[in-house]
């Protein structure tokens, strides 16, 4: 199987995902800097990881998404596709300070679940697109349904 790059005149565009996504980190970032005792302390399911893990994860998540949704634009350029790509970016952001800072689980389990049909709906449309999009999309949708989960358990036991 060969793998075709886009061409060199989107390269340019890269640094923009790259820049979108980093941006929903940060936010995410700065809306839970000075949670980490208070997610200590809350009431955890045995399935939960160790705080240090998250951060690393979301690193390679990010990076993941940038490279999907540049990769979608650079085969088709603005689609609805990437509508639904920043739709599941921008309730991504939405959710750290739902449960990190207001401490709403409740409401940060909605915003998770409807994240996570986003990234269904954006690998099935990123799949005849660019399938490499579509297939750097399930470690996400992945990590997403396990923190749906932890995000369910700490609002039963909360």
């Amino acid at each position: 199987m060969s793998v075709t790059l886009p061409p060199a005149r989107h390269w340019a565009a890269l640094p923009m995902f790259v820049l979108a996504v980093a941006l929903v980190a940060v936010a995410g970032s700065l809306s839970s800097a000075s949670t980490g005792s208070q997610y200590i302390a809350l009431a955890k399911p045995t399935f939960a990881p160790s705080p240090w893990l998250f951060g690393p994860v979301w690193t390679i998540l990010y990076c993941l998404i940038a490279v999907a949704g540049w990769l979608a634009w650079s085969a088709r350029g603005w689609t609805p596709a990437l509508g639904v790509y920043t739709a599941q970016l921008l309730l991504n952001a939405v959710w750290t300070p739902l449960f990190f800072t207001a401490d709403q689980y409740g409401l940060a389990f909605a915003d998770i679940s409807l994240l996570w049909l986003l990234i269904v709906a954006n690998v099935v449309l990123f799949w005849p697109i660019r399938r490499a999009a579509a297939l750097l999309l399930l470690p996400y949708l992945l990590w997403v349904t396990y923190a749906a989960a932890l995000n369910l358990a700490i609002w039963q036991l909360n």
